[in-house]
């Protein structure tokens, strides 16, 4: 009798070690798979940031060249300087009206 429980103690220790071990790796997966989804979540809201700058960047890029292309014609340049720096050919008189 004695031998048959001495095994059946070491068969019940081999058991719950081996579910421990068993318990630690599934806890270790599940934590690195949360982990890893809250990482994943965060990259998504960053990527959609990120979209929505590169959309507000071409607006402005759109923008910049468009001036560029404006001021590429003396025309405007000249209208430009009169209007903003209050600059004026000779014999022209600048009035200010403020509205």
């Amino acid at each position: 009798m004695p031998k048959k429980r001495r095994r059946g103690i070491k068969r019940k220790i081999r058991f719950l070690f081996a579910f421990l071990i068993f318990g630690v790796i599934v806890a270790t997966l599940g934590y690195n798979l949360f982990s890893n989804i809250k990482t994943i979540n965060a990259m998504k809201i960053e990527k959609k940031d990120l979209q929505n700058k590169i959309v507000e960047l071409a607006d402005e890029k759109e923008i910049l060249e468009n001036d560029i292309l404006k001021l590429k014609n003396p025309d405007y340049i000249a209208k430009y300087v009169r209007e903003h720096y209050y600059y004026s050919k000779d014999g022209e008189l600048i009035i200010r009206m403020d509205d």
